[in-house]
């Protein structure tokens, strides 16, 4: 048997991950020769690196577990899987701290030319409409540009970021919280399946039928960002997970851009905190390109096509009153007699699409 499916049984084993399985390596030549060392010498040895309990369990584990069986499992449910070693393991993710030993996937394989420009796309699971829409527009200027859309399937930002490259013929990869078999949450499983079907890609650490874990989830997150150039936050609350994401690619050396988004409200908190510890404020694909140093002619495509896509009847009312004059924020609250908080969130928005543009005075006025 492969020395590669031998790795295969030490990801089935719960506790040993990445720094663990590094350890044993370190002191065998082979996964092999792990898997198959006498119990007394293995004990010894295992019980100083991952402690004796755990090695028993270990012992338990190996005499119960078929690698060939579990080799068929993974044919039979179209899964694959990379380990480190492979060549074709993707680079990004490589240059992470600890990064996976067997990565799994399910659909089109997580390398080769399509994962060479990939951001992650992340954010609140409860969005407002603000969040929605901006995390749309920006998905697809960024699709536009060619660029990997990467996330985590989870409700909200996510399955929008995944949806909107499906919708506009680009990739995406989702990294999951459980094996690549399980489509958590529920809810998002013809997300799930569109991806597969459109020769997109899901992956996981994580073995066969494994569900997700409050530990599991922060794991997904270090590989979001470990494979990617970098991480967009499009909208979260103070304690959002996304920021989570966020900090890993802090880690990683990987640049973190954030969406501002009206004061008022509690989901703008995450990205204001990403801003004030240094992420880059980001209101079109451009602003991501630049800091990326990525020249792409395709940005004025993408901002073009935002401002074709409809204005909302709010907007059409909004855009009628400043195509008398330029006005400030407390002029159009009373024009409108909307609250200022749902003014705040439609001039966000309206900026991003590039229908409106605030002036040095305070004002704002039509962009174009």
């Amino acid at each position: 048997m492969e020395e590669r499916n031998y790795w295969l049984g030490f990801s089935s084993f719960p506790g040993i991950g990445p720094i663990k399985f590094k350890m044993l390596l370190s002191k065998f030549n082979s996964a092999k020769e792990v898997w198959h060392a006498p119990r007394s010498h293995l004990a010894k040895l295992l019980a100083k690196l991952i402690g004796e309990k755990l090695a028993e369990k270990f012992d338990e584990f190996r005499n119960k577990f078929s690698i060939e069986n579990y080799v068929g499992e993974l044919e039979k449910k179209g899964v694959s899987f990379v380990i480190l070693n492979d060549k074709e393991y993707p680079e990004l993710l490589k240059k992470i701290k600890n990064p996976p030993f067997v990565l799994y996937y399910k659909g089109q394989a997580p390398y080769g030319t399509w994962l060479s420009e990939s951001i992650a796309v992340v954010g609140a699971r409860r969005t407002t409409q603000y969040g929605r829409e901006v995390t749309k527009i920006l998905t697809e200027e960024l699709v536009a540009n060619g660029f990997t859309i990467i996330s985590g399937l989870a409700l909200g930002v996510d399955a929008i970021s995944h949806m909107t490259a499906l919708e506009n013929n680009g990739k995406t990869i989702a990294v999951l919280g459980c094996g690549v078999d399980c489509c958590t949450p529920g809810e998002n499983l013809s997300i799930y399946n569109s991806m597969l079907k459109t020769g997109n890609c899901i992956v996981s650490e994580f073995p066969l039928g494994m569900k997700p874990t409050q530990w599991s989830f922060p794991a997904r997150n270090r590989i979001i960002a470990g494979l990617s150039l970098g991480v967009l936050v499009t909208e979260g609350a103070e304690d959002s997970g996304s920021l989570i994401t966020a900090d890993y690619a802090r880690k990683f050396g990987r640049p973190v851009f954030a969406v501002p988004g009206p004061i008022t409200s509690s989901m703008s908190k995450g990205p204001y905190k990403l801003i004030a510890k240094g992420a880059k404020l980001v209101t079109s694909a451009g602003d991501i390109l630049k800091e990326l140093k990525i020249q792409n002619s395709k940005v004025k495509i993408a901002t073009q096509k935002s401002k074709i896509i409809g204005a909302t009847e709010e907007e059409n009312l909004i855009l009628k009153l400043l195509q008398i004059e330029p006005m400030h924020f407390d002029q159009i609250v009373r024009k409108t007699r909307f609250d200022s908080a749902k003014i705040g969130s439609i001039l966000s928005v309206m900026e991003i699409k590039g229908l409106i543009k605030s002036l040095e005075s305070g004002q704002f006025s039509i962009a174009y």
